[in-house]
């Protein structure tokens, strides 16, 4: 079942009947009835812009509500199976299909008929660098991640976003290598500039710079960025996001700090007036952090920015916002620009137990915030294990590639994605024995990070990997098997033993202990003494199952001691998480 929440401009085209023109606070969207089989579905992302918007399904089809798509403003059905994601800038849309092909449309794209769909994958030259990963939208440009992490750029390079001087290329109609060697790419619906992250964690940016939003410096006060050029003055920590508006930009930085849990801050940068950098009279030249109490205390689980405004989501259900709001786009009641960040009143949220699974899009004037359980990348958790595969003292099962090479790899992850199946694995060697140690090891990544990394192995393989397995089952009948326990943990008179995978995916004290360069090889530590052995046994079961045994009776003093295990040990908590479950089976038995 949908929950999507509008608000802003409702139009271009109409996307909510019967209602006012300027809708300031967010209400529910809701779709006619005609597309009530896709309503059925869970929505899976929504891009949206002047261009209009498109709504992405878990079945992989979607509907686009387009500008000038026929008089009554109705939606459209897209014409292609197998979507795995959406964008739309203010001319074009591309879609991305789950076997890596991306489909463009558009007024600036395709000169020659705007509203028929081109396969643009087939336009790059090089035929080995046709698998699309990922597609990002710019203002009339459109971006694309191959699977070899190489960076192509089509459409217009007006104002040098395509990385190139816009004197000698003013548009292209076929893709442009632009870098290669790239992890990631940021850019925005309504911006004219680009970040490209490269494996090395080095920021790149090109593009419109007028106000500043390149975050370069004073120094650099072109109005264009004509080629790439690297950002030496980014703030400390890992990169989660960049997102960039007309005239601004925000990042989301998160802190690498060992001895703290992982905190997040955003830094802005571009012109403050009537925009989404979250500052009052103060342009910003370089990427400096946005204060507000708001924050305090709290988690950025995400935020997307407009043309001019800025949503931020927490993780205790907060929404903030900031920047222009003529069309009502901030949801906060009028139409009056708010320069600082402001909280926004919600309706009550249906799916509110797990607020990580919404999600924002903010288009030149109109926001949505929706429930998607989707990720769109990668979790901590996901990159952790990724790591995990490259550690060579944590792998215990050997393949052999198509040239005699050998990679190795974590047979107890390997038994969570293969279901215990030795079967399966078997069929695994196989197919990498036909393959390169490159193709080799995107299929391991992608098996340890459930997600698909390259399509086109993904399409070949998809049928040994359940991606949709529930890992607390593997996890309950290794409980019982002690050939698969690799870390003892003594407490007082009793032991108790797990397997370093298990405590790095529930645990960020053993995750920063086990992944560290600088670990202590030692199998076994004495540890947190002041839980009562049969807190400990509780803690012990969860940590496999996500359940507590129906034998266990709860007291306040168990209640109190997990309360204060919780933080010792880090516990990354999913949902039910422990402290709710023991509530709930305390206030049964009583």
């Amino acid at each position: 079942m949908n929950e999507i929440l509008f608000f802003g401009l409702n139009e271009y085209p109409i996307l909510i009947k019967n209602k006012p023109n300027k809708i300031t606070k967010p209400i529910q969207f809701k779709f006619e009835n005609e597309y009530e089989n896709e309503n059925e579905k869970q929505i899976k992302q929504i891009s949206t812009s002047f261009f209009g918007t498109i709504f992405l399904f878990e079945n992989g089809k979607a509907i686009e509500y387009l500008d000038g798509n026929d008089s009554n403003q109705n939606p459209v059905k897209i014409q292609i199976e197998n979507i795995e994601k959406v964008t739309v800038d203010s001319e074009n849309e591309a879609i991305l299909t789950i076997e890596g092909e991306v489909f463009i449309k558009g007024r600036t794209i395709h000169l020659g008929n705007p509203k028929e769909s081109i396969n643009i994958s087939l336009l790059i030259e090089d035929t080995n660098d046709r698998i699309i990963q990922d597609i990002v939208s710019g203002v009339n440009s459109i971006y694309l991640l191959t699977s070899n992490q190489n960076c192509y750029g089509i459409g217009s390079n007006s104002d040098c976003q395509l990385g190139f001087d816009s004197e000698t290329l003013k548009i292209t109609e076929k893709p442009i290598l632009m870098m290669k060697n790239v992890s990631k790419i940021f850019s925005g619906n309504s911006s004219h500039h680009i970040f490209l992250l490269n494996s090395n964690q080095e920021l790149f940016v090109s593009g419109w710079n007028q106000y500043g939003q390149v975050g370069l410096g004073e120094s650099r006060r072109e109005t264009k960025i004509q080629k790439l050029t690297k950002i030496k003055n980014i703030p400390k920590g890992k990169i989660i996001d960049i997102q960039c508006g007309y005239s601004y930009s925000i990042m989301l930085i998160e802190n690498e700090n060992e001895n703290e849990n992982p905190k997040r801050k955003l830094y802005s940068c571009g012109y403050w007036q009537r925009n989404g950098i979250g500052k009052e009279k103060e342009n910003t030249y370089e990427f400096t952090e946005i204060k507000s109490s708001l924050f305090e205390n709290d988690c950025i689980l995400e935020f997307s920015c407009g043309n001019a405004h800025t949503l931020i989501l927490t993780s205790k259900g907060k929404l903030i916002g900031f920047g222009y709001n003529s069309y009502g786009q901030l949801g906060i009641g009028n139409t009056n620009d708010q320069l600082i960040p402001i909280q926004i009143e919600l309706p009550k949220l249906r799916f509110n137990e797990n607020i990580s699974n919404y999600h924002l899009s903010c288009g030149v004037s109109r926001s949505f915030l929706y429930y998607s359980p989707f990720p769109s990348s990668f979790s901590n958790l996901e990159e952790d294990l990724i790591k995990l595969f490259r550690r060579k003292e944590f792998c215990n099962i050997s393949f052999k590639t198509e040239n005699g090479e050998i990679i190795e790899a974590h047979k107890l992850i390997l038994k969570y994605r293969l279901n215990e199946n030795e079967n399966e694995i078997e069929k695994l060697k196989e197919i990498i024995s036909k393959k390169s140690i490159k193709e080799s090891n995107q299929i391991f990544e992608m098996i340890y990070s459930n997600r698909i990394i390259n399509r086109k192995l993904y399409s070949e393989i998809k049928e040994i990997i359940n991606l949709n397995e529930k890992i607390e089952e593997t996890m309950k009948r290794i409980y019982l098997n002690e050939n698969e326990k690799d870390f003892t943990i003594e407490r007082k008179e009793k032991q108790y033993k797990f397997p370093k995978l298990i405590l790095i995916m529930r645990s960020e004290l053993y995750r920063g202990m086990f992944l560290s360069v600088t670990e202590d090889k030692s199998n076994k530590v004495t540890d947190y003494s002041e839980l009562s052995n049969k807190s400990f046994q509780i803690f012990e079961y969860w940590i496999y199952s996500n359940q507590i045994k129906d034998e266990i009776q709860i007291t306040q003093e168990i209640i109190n001691e997990i309360q204060i295990g919780i933080d010792y040990f880090q516990l990354n908590q999913t949902n039910p998480n422990l402290f709710d479950l023991l509530i709930n089976k305390f206030n049964n038995q009583n």
